[in-house]
């Protein structure tokens, strides 16, 4: 991907519209100046906010501007990439009242099983792995849930709900929002007949996160709102602490869609909301969403970086050399590496050294986590440009990302 690709996408998209850059400019909020270093390439998209706000002030979706789902750069890839259109198959032709006649399924407990084993391999960015036969594990659960008893509908819904969670995680990743927020939809769904309400927070949190991707943020705080009444009342030091956790994830999502609004004080509400539920919940990983005070402090990073106030953040967390332990799953701490690497790019180039170990730290734990990341791209965009010479860590990274 050459560098300057979104801004010209920006820019022809934008002149299709028939507007200006004033207007353009006007209705994502930013100057007309900065608007043109976009699109010139003068100005990287390092923030995931200001990625959407552009996509909605020319009206188009965020993939249009980043050009995803991106063509597989290895085997792991292309394999990960091709368990989606199963997945996609599978939601299109089942739902919760009617399904396939014709389908012979696996016992339930066998396919519960399954879909803890997906939803761990996907924690690990593993994504090739867990979409392995997700499409076939989709439609069976589908059978079970609409033709089983009630035990047996009980156990396959609450076992949809962990495997649309799996497709959810892949087809974000890899580019796909539209199947990840379909996926989301119907984990909703099922939670919401077993009328869990965690089970339903998680879920939420999830559809939240992919709406947010697609710059459908009212819909995002729509959903986190009504998730978060029905567990905002859990007790963190209950024997079961998933309810509480889902509110922490919730809070974390809010504060993430606050941020992306340059809502700095709402962040921080909702952020110190999650951080007071951690610190009575200690660490946990409930379908492993992993909450607790490691997940909040890594969190707290990427609202930063939303902020603008990246550097000094991560200044504050890799002050202590222990600051990644509490994530005990690949995909968190590839995204908390990640994000250290956008918070010192924001450093002006001051910190482009650090920003480069981050990165290459963050791709070596979880590669797809990375390469089908269009930020990532970005940032690497970025510290080529700034580049005084050059750098084989640097140039490695150009190269695993498939920046030109």
């Amino acid at each position: 991907m050459d560098h300057a690709e979104i801004g010209e996408r920006l820019a022809r998209i934008r002149r299709r519209r028939g507007m200006s850059i004033d207007t353009a400019a006007g209705l994502a909020g930013i100057s007309k100046a900065y608007w043109s270093m976009l699109e010139n390439g003068k100005r990287r998209f390092e923030r995931r906010g200001l990625l959407e706000d552009l996509a909605a002030a020319v009206g188009c979706a965020v993939s249009d501007l980043t050009g995803q789902p991106y063509l597989p750069g290895d085997r792991v890839s292309a394999e990960a990439l091709a368990s989606l259109p199963p997945i996609s198959l599978a939601l299109f032709d089942s739902t919760l009242d009617d399904v396939p006649s014709d389908i012979r399924v696996r016992p339930v407990g066998e396919l519960a099983r399954l879909a803890t084993r997906a939803n761990a391999a996907s924690a690990d960015s593993r994504y090739a792995l867990a979409g392995n036969d997700l499409g076939a594990l989709l439609t069976e659960l589908h059978v079970h849930a609409v033709t089983g008893d009630t035990d047996t509908r009980r156990t396959a819904l609450r076992a949809l709900t962990e495997a649309c969670i799996v497709a959810i995680g892949a087809a974000r990743t890899l580019g796909n929002n539209d199947l990840a927020a379909m996926a989301a939809r119907r984990a909703q769904d099922a939670a919401a007949r077993l009328e869990d309400a965690a089970l339903g927070g998680f879920a939420a949190m999830s559809a939240s996160v992919v709406l947010g991707r697609m710059g459908a943020r009212h819909r995002a705080q729509q959903v986190t709102s009504m998730a978060l009444d029905a567990v905002k009342a859990a007790d963190p030091q209950a024997t079961d602490t998933a309810p509480a956790e889902a509110a922490g994830m919730l809070h974390l999502a809010s504060a993430q869609l606050a941020a992306k609004d340059r809502d700095a004080d709402t962040a921080e509400t909702h952020l110190g909301a999650a951080a007071e539920l951690a610190a009575r919940t200690g660490e946990c990983s409930t379908l492993h969403y992993d909450f607790g005070p490691a997940n909040v402090q890594a969190w707290s990073l990427s609202l930063a970086v939303e902020l603008g106030t990246g550097p000094e953040r991560a200044e504050q967390i890799t002050r202590h050399t222990d600051y990644d332990a509490g994530l005990t799953s690949a995909e968190r701490r590839a995204a908390l590496h990640f994000d250290l690497a956008r918070a010192f790019v924001q450093a002006e180039g001051a910190r482009d050294g650090e920003a480069i170990r981050h990165l290459d730290i963050a791709d070596r734990v979880a590669p797809l986590r990375i390469r089908h990341d269009p930020i990532a791209r970005e940032v690497v965009a970025e510290l080529d440009a700034r580049a005084h010479r050059r750098a084989w860590e640097l140039d490695s990274l150009k190269s695993r990302l498939q920046v030109s």
